[in-house]
């Protein structure tokens, strides 16, 4: 029997192809529409590249004391970070053992127990169940042999990371960039605000547009006055990739320095300029939603002088911001009409996103052999 020419291919289609196999830069094409749209890709990518990667959970900061702690998620599962009573930061799935309520739903501090909103089951700051109400009747139950998963927990400059499995090692993640970083540190750094935007279009979408500054003459105006294009660097490393560029701004924003852009694999960005870290990270919704989480962090620095460098930071963010949101869901729309075929990749400025699409064929390579 034929196919119909208008059948969509499913995931099993698209893995049996040679689409997978690894692309010479030079030579590359952009990943096909299909990647961007079909909705099993959702699950696919769930299993092959967040549940084995570093996921951006927050900063050490935010839960100082014990019993202090953050909701977050690796894309799919509920997550909660926090510290315990000797003031080990350890993550949790965040998801009681019972029937799968909520142990928070906020961040929180200075907690003695974790208690699922649902049915009061109630867990120790080791996810070790403590009690369970009404449960006397139930035969061979122990509430000692209930534990909460926990998830690896490692932290880089005050930054918390976490990983459900089999992620790369975090040395190997994250090496060069505190070299590169030189006197610019993060640790005393001070959570200020986040800022979440829903953008419609598929995660990746959004990932490949921050890779790749050669967007930036014609989407970014603003951007482009204060940075200088001529001279913009990508390089990719195992595990991420780093833009940099001079930077120009007047005294009440950045002042003058060096922009510098940190990808890590698969769905966080870093990006650092004078007096101010901002972190960013995606979260996919579905095959043609996300949400990208938008964290400032500031040195501490009282008076209107720092309020109002602070507020010019996120005015000039929140501009480039809804810049890259329309042209995203833009592409997003074209991706979806059935009139885009996979394009060539500019070696020169789109080295970062060979990089990034690269990652992705060989996790999904790696899937599809299991």
């Amino acid at each position: 029997m034929s196919t119909p020419i208008d059948a969509k291919p499913t995931i099993t289609d698209l893995l049996a192809r040679d689409l997978l196999a690894p692309q010479s830069l030079q030579q590359a094409r952009a990943l096909p529409a299909q990647f961007y749209t079909d909705p099993r890709m959702v699950a696919l990518e769930r299993r092959a590249v967040f549940a084995r990667s570093w996921q951006l959970a927050g900063h050490l900061t935010r839960i100082p004391e014990p019993g202090d702690h953050l909701v977050t998620e690796s894309p799919g599962l509920p997550v909660i970070v926090l510290r315990d009573e000797h003031g080990q930061v350890r993550a949790f799935h965040n998801v009681c053992r019972h029937r799968g309520g909520p142990l928070a739903t906020q961040d929180g501090c200075g907690a003695r127990r974790l208690r699922c909103r649902y049915h009061g089951w109630t867990y120790g700051l080791d996810g070790v169940l403590r009690s369970a109400p009404e449960m006397r009747e139930a035969l061979d139950f122990d509430p000692a042999q209930v534990r909460l998963p926990a998830l690896q927990v490692r932290t880089w400059q005050g930054l918390i990371f976490v990983a459900e499995g089999d992620a790369p090692d975090f040395d190997a993640f994250l090496a060069g960039i505190a070299e590169r970083l030189g006197n610019r540190r993060f640790d005393d750094y001070r959570f200020h605000r986040r800022v979440s935007y829903e953008i419609a279009c598929n995660w990746k979408v959004y990932a490949d547009n921050y890779l790749e500054g050669y967007h930036v003459p014609h989407i970014h105006p603003g951007l482009n006055r204060v940075l200088d294009y001529r001279s913009y660097v990508t390089q990719v490393h195992d595990w991420y990739s780093f833009q940099y560029s001079p930077l120009e701004s007047a005294e009440g924003l950045y002042g003058s320095g060096e922009a510098l852009y940190w990808f890590l694999y698969p769905n966080t960005m870093l990006n650092s300029l004078p007096g101010r870290l901002q972190t960013n990270r995606i979260v996919p919704l579905g095959v043609d939603r996300c949400r990208v989480d938008f964290d400032y962090y500031y040195p501490h620095e009282e008076g209107a002088q720092g309020q109002a460098r602070r507020a010019s930071d996120e005015a000039f963010s929140d501009e480039v911001q809804d810049e890259d949101r329309l042209i995203c869901e833009q592409v997003q729309a074209g991706l979806a009409s059935g009139s885009y075929e996979p394009g060539r990749l500019n070696p020169l400025r789109e080295n970062a996103v060979h990089h990034f699409q690269e990652l992705l064929r060989a996790a999904w390579r790696r899937d599809s052999a299991a």
